[in-house]
């Protein structure tokens, strides 16, 4: 299951600059969960030129993550924004709730999630 999320940070971040065909196989492969006989039919290839594309998209991907390091970056501030999020949370008390949730509010699009901070 890590090998997949890692996966799919590496897509989000290297993704475009992949080829089509690339592109295309690992999106069905990442996100519609289509084995590769469905990619293969679907592009009008065959599934060893599908597996070949996967294969060749992740070590073009693991190689632009080796000099550029964006992904573990970004893990890295995720990491540290959650901390500082829970700090935050922590410091609630009564009469200061409307501020910690505005700080915490505007963290939230930082870390990915989408909920209402709750008073």
């Amino acid at each position: 299951m890590e090998q997949l999320l890692y996966l799919t940070d590496l897509f989000d971040f290297y993704g475009a600059l992949l080829t089509e065909k690339q592109q295309e196989c690992l999106r069905m492969h990442l996100f519609e969960d289509f084995a590769l006989s469905e990619i293969g039919e679907e592009l009008g290839i065959s599934r060893q030129a599908v597996h070949d594309n996967i294969h060749r998209a992740q070590k073009s991907m693991e190689e632009y993550e080796r000099k550029l390091g964006l992904v573990q970056c970004f893990r890295r501030e995720r990491v540290e924004l959650s901390g500082i999020y829970e700090a935050v949370d922590a410091l609630r008390q009564p009469g200061n709730e409307a501020a910690v949730n505005g700080v915490l509010e505007r963290l939230l699009p930082f870390l990915g999630r989408e909920r209402e901070v709750e008073d």
